[in-house]
């Protein structure tokens, strides 16, 4: 099928400048770029098509022979005459569209994609030998630095407060590297180390937290599971429960039923982007059931079953 016009392809007019070239360049690459469209065929053809173009056009030499003669001053139809000044293949490459580094008139591709996709990869870049979902014959190489993603677990109580920790990699000529995981921090959540990872890119490392038991966090707020003596339950009062930040006191209504909730402001966990801000702390009761009573205690209880079987039978005459 015959290739369409590299005018065309781009969007420019034949006369544009090489501001205009290089400007449409970047908005289709953007457009099309594997990255951004992981899977799909037609735009991995359509970025061949723009990138191919654009070297052609943002060539002086190869864009006044492509003028004059049109494709066939690449295709080898015109034989030598005009092959051997541009070459016979617009990529340097025998025609096979193989790997290649971008330039273009002097110019590294480097910069270009760096402008174009810095942004949407968190400030990273493409990586060393670049082949996102390419066969073997239409591999794209470039050396911009890289990002590199790996894992580190935490504890419980490290979320809470931040940490420092040495990480060591295997095989790796680095020294070992520091990091700081911030007071906050959730499971799931990145930190990430600037010029760590390859060719100056970043190194980014995904955090999970180890659970703690007795404890479950909600966002900045956590939830504990205490238990209370049935009469501080019945006739109110007070008791004490564990937060991450010590013990405190807390009221406890009469008649607090099993499952209600204490909640005791600001011992929750603190915002990573502001530390004057905390959750909270959410403490659901249960109701502690002696399993042995003394004979007064039976006493007094059989004293009270009686009171309320009273009652409850006075309600059911009344109603």
């Amino acid at each position: 099928m015959a290739k369409r016009d590299y005018y065309e392809v781009l969007g420019v007019k034949k006369g544009a400048t090489e501001k205009e070239i290089k400007s449409a360049y970047r908005k289709l690459a953007k457009k099309y770029h594997p990255d951004t469209n992981p899977g799909d065929k037609t735009a991995e053809q359509l970025f061949k098509e723009v990138t191919e173009a654009y070297n052609i056009l943002s060539d002086s030499e190869k864009r006044k022979l492509y003028d004059q003669f049109g494709m066939a001053a690449f295709d080898g139809s015109m034989g030598s005459d005009a092959g051997t000044s541009a070459g016979s293949d617009p990529f340097g490459a025998g025609g096979s569209y193989r790997e290649y580094h971008y330039s273009s008139n002097g110019q590294n591709m480097d910069d270009i994609f760096g402008d174009l996709f810095g942004d949407m990869f968190h400030g990273g870049s493409f990586g060393g030998h670049f082949r996102s979902g390419f066969q073997d014959d239409d591999v794209f190489e470039y050396t911009k630095g890289k990002n590199v993603y790996s894992d580190i677990n935490i504890e419980f109580e490290e979320a809470v407060f931040g940490c420092d920790k040495v990480l060591h990699f295997e095989g790796n000529a680095k020294q070992p590297l520091k990091v700081h995981i911030p007071a906050g921090i959730d499971e799931g959540q990145s930190v990430r180390l600037k010029g760590q990872g390859q060719n100056g890119g970043d190194l980014l490392l995904k955090v999970h937290v180890n659970e703690k038991a007795g404890y479950k966090r909600d966002g900045r707020d956590v939830y504990i599971t205490e238990s209370i003596p049935y009469t501080t339950a019945v006739l109110g009062g007070e008791a004490r429960f564990k937060t991450l930040y010590g013990m405190v006191a807390c009221k406890i209504p009469a008649g607090t039923q099993s499952g209600s909730k204490i909640r005791i402001k600001n011992k929750g966990i603190v915002s990573m982007n502001n530390p004057t801000v905390h959750g909270d702390e959410y403490v659901i009761i249960q109701i502690q059931v002696p399993r042995n009573v003394t004979g007064e205690e039976r006493r007094i209880l059989e004293e009270l079953r009686k009171t309320q079987e009273h009652r409850s039978n006075m309600r059911g005459g009344v109603a």
